[in-house]
């Protein structure tokens, strides 16, 4: 049976749509949907699946008052539960302003015309965490994302659209600068007992998103890591070490390939290591690299997959007309198995047995039958 993780608590904000349609970054919302399935999951990092443990902030939810409001929560938390482990994420833009070399976080009712006053500041942000008395919390900040409305999955055209968007934002916001959390704000969120502060990238690298347009290359990273990437045989909880060891290798090893850029991912630690998650519910595995591996099928396997499936055809549907035949399911070893990919092409939207258009030639090349000569004996077509 899966352990639960009883003593996390997560507030994951996605600034995601902004009340200024230029500084919106929809992946960030995709980030915060994706961990949260990851945290509740009973097989994974098996939070408890209430607001009493895990809260989330997209879109029009993440103003200034709400992730305050949301800190004030983890605050409560932390004093009625002495073993509170607390996982702060914030993804979104981070800017710095060049006058005062004030860092803020620029969440989703930001006032261009008056950003500094109106953005959540790295000192309120910082005062309210200090006040959070746990002993494990961890900080993640990917704040300096590039190419917030890209359409692209070219690399290469994701990266002219990362540069015209910041030259047109350096205009508009001439007295600011995109840019990853400084070092003194870093410095400031890991002060007190056992304070983790992660960042996504370094200086004025941008944290890049992955091609494929679903998350933020360190996202992507992150919930491998949760999943166990960093991780070794015997291993039943995920703790801040794990992420530290896959993320500082998988996302400048990914940044490189897609685009030839780096982003360096930087860890503050001044706290003993501590669990973070459960590791596939409390239960473990073998290694990251052998559950892989065991994924991908060789030959052989494939040709188990396929007896195993004619052997739970044959137990479970022998009376029912499958695959257009009127002609009850034979035994498995009229059959013999091959290398397969059966592939299930629809013509309703609602999946039901009857609803897969299977052709005969496709029946023939997802089964043999024995000295049939490419024929199918007993088949009739309806």
């Amino acid at each position: 049976m899966p352990e639960q993780f009883d003593h996390g608590y997560a507030l994951l904000i996605g600034v995601g749509e902004s009340a200024y349609p230029r500084l919106s970054l929809p992946v960030t919302v995709k980030d915060t949907q994706a961990i949260y399935a990851a945290l509740i999951d009973p097989d994974l990092c098996a939070y408890p699946d209430n607001k009493d443990h895990i809260r989330v902030l997209n879109n029009k939810e993440a103003t200034r008052d709400n992730i305050l409001e949301g800190l004030q929560w983890l605050q409560e938390s932390a004093k009625a539960d002495p073993e509170a482990t607390i996982f702060v994420y914030y993804s979104g833009h981070g800017w710095l302003n060049k006058a005062d070399n004030c860092y803020y976080l620029v969440q989703h009712d930001i006032k261009p015309t008056k950003l500094a006053a109106s953005a959540l500041s790295a000192e309120v942000f910082t005062e309210a965490l200090r006040q959070i008395p746990a002993e494990r919390l961890l900080v993640v900040i990917d704040s300096c994302h590039a190419a917030g409305m890209a359409t692209s999955k070219d690399p290469e055209e994701i990266i002219r659209e990362v540069e015209k968007e910041d030259t047109e934002l350096a205009d508009e916001f001439e007295d600011f600068q995109r840019v990853s959390p400084s070092k003194g704000f870093v410095e400031q969120l890991k002060q007190g007992k056992g304070r983790v502060v992660f960042t996504s990238s370094r200086g004025e690298e941008k944290s890049l998103i992955h091609p494929d347009g679903l998350y933020s290359i360190y996202t992507n990273h992150f919930l491998e890591a949760l999943q166990g990437a960093g991780n070794k045989p015997g291993d039943t909880e995920v703790k801040v070490s794990n992420l530290m060891n896959h993320l500082s290798k998988a996302v400048p090893e990914s940044v490189r390939k897609f685009y030839q850029k780096e982003q360096t991912p930087n860890f503050d630690m001044a706290t003993e290591d501590f669990v973070i998650a459960k590791l596939k519910g409390g239960q473990g595995f073998k290694v990251w690299q052998e559950e892989q591996s065991e994924s991908e099928l060789t030959p052989e396997k494939q040709k188990q997959v396929v007896c195993q499936f004619l052997t739970e055809v044959e137990e479970n549907f022998k009376h029912i007309k499958l695959f257009h035949t009127k002609q009850p399911i034979v035994i498995t070893d009229q059959y013999i198995p091959i290398q397969v990919t059966i592939e299930r092409r629809y013509i309703k939207l609602t999946e039901t047995t009857w609803s897969y258009a299977e052709s005969e030639a496709e029946l023939r090349q997802a089964y043999a039958l024995k000295g049939s000569d490419g024929q199918l004996p007993g088949y009739e077509a309806d």
